[in-house]
């Protein structure tokens, strides 16, 4: 009897007077909502269906692409040389002997050298790919035509639905060496010989020019190269969020400005800025998420025995361990190092979004999640 009493206390009220349990009305609403709660987003799937339908390949993609390959990360916790073994799950379990190897033995040279190039370009990428959508976003915000803003976004856009493969043999074609072995600049891509006409003096220049398929895949300037087109390859679309969020500036806003005399960059300074800082914070702490998810197909097209040093990431590094193992090939790493290493560097991908969604919230009150 005291345990239904204290059952009762939870949820009904009791009446000194009669002695007896009542339900009040709130309890009442949120126990009929409860009754008709799946009732109601049956409902609504059955209103909505189509749009729901339209989810189905979406979660398709990321069964089989992004959940179904976790299971494949068993193989970085077990001996790739078990005898008999065919399948990971055949095989004995190794604890943590692969990520020791992969950061104190036999392959962590390797390893923290691709990673080092992993953070370098991740780093300069942030560092000048993520403010270029924000300062074009504001220029497309200046340009009161609406043809002529079309035209451009249009033009910007366009880099972003080209194939990798197809944007790589665009920068490797304008950047490349001598068509010949003279010794002479014949047959020069385009923006090599207008930089060879700019520093006509600078012999590092001329000899990365002139070397083995030319400056793309020269140690001093890939980089460089693989920044700016990159830039430009992503830049224009990614500037869409930030002109999404200009653009709902309030005109208001701007015309109380401009009565207290701020001209175009204190606009841009105290009006727009401060307006879209939520924006940018999210699309930060996002970019932030993806800092070593560095392009994997770009780095290996772009790269040769000339940039090895400078172009070797994780992800390369990784795929080069795999084809080793998997030709049988003595001298490489295990196909579990390179599982390995991957899921490393997906850990401090893992690890630097918590950390800037915290930093965000504790900042700025904006934060992912």
């Amino acid at each position: 009897m005291r345990l239904f009493k204290l059952k009762c206390d939870e949820f009904l009220e009791f009446d000194e007077s009669s002695q007896t349990y009542y339900m009040a009305a709130d309890q009442q609403v949120r126990d009929q909502a409860e009754k008709a709660h799946w009732k109601d987003i049956g409902f609504t799937l059955l209103k909505d269906w189509r749009l729901y339908l339209m989810l189905v390949p979406m979660l398709v993609v990321y069964l089989l692409w992004r959940y179904m390959p976790m299971t494949e990360l068993l193989a970085a916790f077990k001996n790739p040389a078990t005898a008999g073994a065919v399948t990971v799950d055949e095989q004995n379990w190794y604890g943590l002997t692969n990520f020791h190897d992969l950061f104190f033995g036999t392959y962590a040279a390797d390893f923290w050298a691709a990673f080092r190039n992993t953070f370098i370009i991740a780093f300069y990428g942030l560092l000048f790919g993520f403010p270029f959508p924000i300062i074009l976003a504001l220029f497309f915000n200046e340009v009161k035509s609406n043809l002529t803003r079309s035209i451009l976004q249009v033009c910007v856009y366009l880099p972003k639905f080209m194939s990798t493969v197809i944007i790589t043999t665009l920068v490797i074609v304008l950047f490349r060496g001598p068509t010949t072995e003279t010794g002479t600049t014949e047959g020069v891509g385009v923006l090599s010989q207008l930089f060879l006409t700019m520093f006509p003096n600078n012999k590092v220049l001329l000899q990365e020019v002139l070397g083995d398929g030319g400056l793309v895949f020269s140690n001093e300037y890939f980089r460089a190269i693989y920044q700016i087109t990159g830039i430009w390859e992503h830049g224009g679309y990614d500037s869409i969020v930030f002109f999404a969020a200009v653009i709902a500036v309030s005109p208001t806003s701007y015309e109380a400005a401009q009565m207290d005399g701020a001209g175009k960059m204190q606009q841009m300074r105290y009006v727009v800025l401060p307006s879209i800082l939520s924006t940018v914070v999210i699309m930060l702490i996002m970019k932030v998420g993806t800092l070593l998810s560095v392009g994997y197909e770009k780095v290996y097209l772009m790269s040769n025995t000339r940039n090895f040093t400078s172009a070797e990431i994780v992800s390369t590094l990784s795929n080069k361990w795999y084809a080793a193992d998997a030709a049988g090939s003595t001298g490489g790493a295990s196909t579990a190092c390179a599982i390995a290493a991957e899921m490393v560097n997906n850990l401090i991908g893992m690890i630097l979004v918590i950390g800037a969604n915290s930093i965000a919230r504790k900042a700025s009150d904006v934060s992912l999640y």
